[in-house]
């Protein structure tokens, strides 16, 4: 048999990935994912629900957006509704 071989142009690929197309697109889905997060929270004193944010981060080959909690109890939230789990499959993500 033989064997193939496949060598991508990485330039090519990194400036696909990093235009201002593709983050616009991968940032409206990171929005839409903390709108069903916030529209999905619980609430007591509204700490959790307002500490979702959407935050860029920077990956080897292009820029990423989460959705992230910053209250301290997020954590505890998640391990007992899946909120933010959730809310990436129901804004069909």
């Amino acid at each position: 048999m033989a064997t193939v071989s496949v060598k991508f142009n990485d330039r090519y690929f990194d400036e696909i990935l990093n235009s201002a197309g593709v983050r616009a697109l991968t940032r409206g889905a990171a929005e839409k994912a903390l709108s069903v997060a916030r529209a999905n929270a619980p609430v007591d004193t509204g700490a959790y629900r307002n500490g979702l944010t959407v935050e860029q981060v920077q990956r080897a080959h292009r820029v990423t957006y989460m959705v992230v909690g910053h209250d301290p109890k997020t954590m505890l939230v998640e391990s007992r509704t899946g909120n933010l789990a959730r809310s990436i499959k129901a804004a069909k993500l």
